[in-house]
């Protein structure tokens, strides 16, 4: 430590911290002692460093408090994550501030309506809240929620961590609006992968047997018909592994708001209905959603108006979707929420999933489960899900969740003020390593790159590889297409659930969403908005508006191409090289199917 006279005062300063911006005064407290030794380790700071910036979390809510302060609350989603933090972290908060934290831990839906009955009271619930940035085309548009760019270098500047190294964090491009101005900082962050067991597609006599079938090797699907193959042999072929049913599917399919989940998290850009282009397909988005030349006002998601949420690819992604669960899904899937159908990998009988969520990680390297190994390494493997038929290549990949910190733009300043400290704290560098290794959720790259996940990449099945790779920028949330998610995500999953139950085809399911993603859009037009307000473009007809060149796509002649699956070891150095995957021509493999339909005919 370095020593300094300051006005008679002696301030003691810890030289490692000097570079972040922290004065500390005296050793710190006993509290944030007690807690960076027992329960803040490791890190990716030193134990000086981590003493310096919970002492500036100290000195800073002393200000608060002395407003008056004493008490905040907040809420996030149910994942362990969030667990953690209202169990752990707000504890430790108080402790080393003072300030008490009811954090609330409830279901996402509950999470999404809340905050829209906030929105339209304009009166917060909470004073910080903690949801996904697939909201932010809502809060851009609105103006409600409070500008993090303009808070943290004006009102709330003396209550921002000199050490909060926004350059750390991997997710801010996500809740950054078209004004360039940042509405949420990242919390977690997760993606939706494909799941497959290694050690089964790993048996020669496995491997043998589907090549003799499909004519090609058992591997990691890269497009679905490939996975459509694997779930057949498995669920059809192979039947049983150790006495037990095997299936080659897992999905769930309640008619429940979590239904929605399946497919706004990209599962309509996965089969390909949405533009080229990273974040989220541009003019075209992964909802079918078009905008216009601005890049900005929506104006419309029906084909007949230039979008695509009823397409082509819209109606065959939902038809895979019914087919696959049905065929090739344990019974009992269809009944089955997200929160119930989450776990059921972990039971062993499950050989692949298309769309699993790397949030499920930690609770699946659990020692003793069907999946683990005796020394705790996983039997199973993540990769990029395969991609349908209409994808091509320069579209979003895959979908990844980022639960961030928002708050409202006029609720009380100095509550708002202390529920910015406790954010600030929870994703801070002197925890953030820590709460990476109990959630897996990751928003920092220090804490990717640390030592602890290079030492322990093995017990992860391709997570760490992952987020280490250049590739993941593929992986996107729902982006600023959206101009109002609570009220559309709501349309989604009760028109899936007529098609579920047979009420409607998929193509009538998908014209009804379309027709109601519209009527929002012209409501919201005729309501105006702060920005960006929809556009409706007049009906045209639809089949003109079809095209091989853009979205929406033009039906395929032949939507089951060849199967094509990449050894798991090439998969991990196309990640390496930056690459979501080895590359896949779709195109070719069109043409390929072309020329065999001609020659059979």
């Amino acid at each position: 430590m370095n020593l300094r006279i300051v006005g008679g005062a002696v301030v003691v300063v810890v030289a490692a911290a000097a570079a972040a911006g922290y004065v500390v005064l005296g050793r710190g407290s006993a509290e944030a002692k007690k807690w960076v030794e027992t329960e803040f380790q490791p890190s990716t700071l030193s134990p000086d460093k981590q003493l310096a910036e919970m002492q500036w979390f100290a000195a800073s809510a002393k200000k608060l408090k002395a407003r008056g302060v004493k008490e905040i609350s907040v809420v996030s989603e149910t994942l362990t994550t969030h667990t953690y933090e209202s169990k752990v972290l707000a504890k430790a908060f108080e402790e080393i501030t003072g300030i008490k934290v009811r954090h609330d831990v409830i279901q996402e839906g509950e999470v999404v309506d809340k905050l829209q009955a906030s929105m339209q009271s304009d009166k917060s619930e909470y004073d910080g809240w903690i949801s996904d940035s697939d909201l932010i085309g809502t809060h851009y548009r609105y103006g409600k929620i409070l500008s993090l760019t303009e808070y943290m270098y004006g009102a709330g500047k003396e209550f921002t961590n000199p050490g909060l190294d926004l350059k750390d964090f991997i997710g801010t491009s996500f809740t950054t609006a078209p004004n360039q101005q940042m509405y949420q900082l990242p919390d977690q962050q997760f993606a939706n992968m494909y799941w497959f067991r290694a050690d089964l597609f790993a048996r020669a006599d496995l491997q043998e047997k589907f090549k003799a079938k499909y004519g090609y090797e058992l591997g990691v699907p890269t497009n679905w018909s490939a996975y459509e193959d694997i779930a057949d042999f498995f669920t059809n072929d192979v039947k049983t592994i150790d006495g037990k049913p095997i299936y080659g599917h897992m999905d769930y399919g309640k008619r429940d708001p979590s239904l929605g989940w399946r497919f706004t998290d990209a599962w309509l850009s996965m089969a390909g209905s949405a533009d080229k282009g990273i974040p989220n397909g541009m003019p075209i988005d992964e909802w079918g959603i078009k905008v216009g030349s601005d890049n900005c006002t929506p104006v419309g998601a029906s084909v007949e108006r230039g979008g695509a949420t009823n397409s082509p690819a819209a109606v065959y992604a939902l038809t895979k979707y019914i087919d696959w669960m049905k065929k090739y899904a344990p019974k009992e899937a269809i009944d089955m929420t997200f929160g119930e159908a989450g776990p059921v990998p972990a039971k062993g009988q499950i050989a692949q999933q298309i769309f699993w969520y790397t949030a499920f990680t930690a609770d699946m390297v659990k020692t003793g489960l069907p999946v683990v190994n005796a020394d705790g390494t996983p039997k199973w493997r993540m990769a990029p899900g395969p991609t349908g038929p209409y994808w091509k290549q320069g579209a979003q990949n895959g979908y990844q969740d980022v639960g961030a910190w928002t708050f409202f733009k006029d609720h009380k300043p100095d509550q708002v003020a202390a529920a910015w400290l406790y954010a600030q704290f929870v994703i801070s560098k002197t925890v953030s390593l820590k709460k990476s290794i109990v959630g897996l959720t990751f928003i920092r790259e220090s804490d990717i790159n640390a030592p602890y996940f290079s030492d322990n990449a093995n017990k992860y099945g391709g997570l760490i590889e992952f987020y280490r790779s250049p590739a993941r920028i593929a992986w996107t949330p729902t982006g600023t297409n959206v101009p109002d998610y609570p009220k559309m995500a709501a349309l989604w999953w009760k028109n899936v659930a007529d098609a579920v139950t047979g009420a409607k085809t998929p193509q009538g399911a998908m014209d009804t969403l379309a027709t109601d993603m519209d009527d929002v859009l012209a409501n919201l037009e005729r309501s105006g908005m702060a920005r960006c307000a929809p556009k409706l473009t007049p009906k045209s007809d639809a089949n003109k508006m079809l095209s091989e060149y853009h979205a929406p796509w033009a039906k395929l002649a032949n939507e089951k191409p060849q199967g094509e699956t990449v050894n798991y070891q090439k998969l991990l150095e196309a990640w390496k090289n930056g690459r979501a995957r080895p590359t896949v021509d779709y195109d070719k493999l069109q043409e390929k199917a072309k020329r065999k339909d001609a020659k059979a005919s």
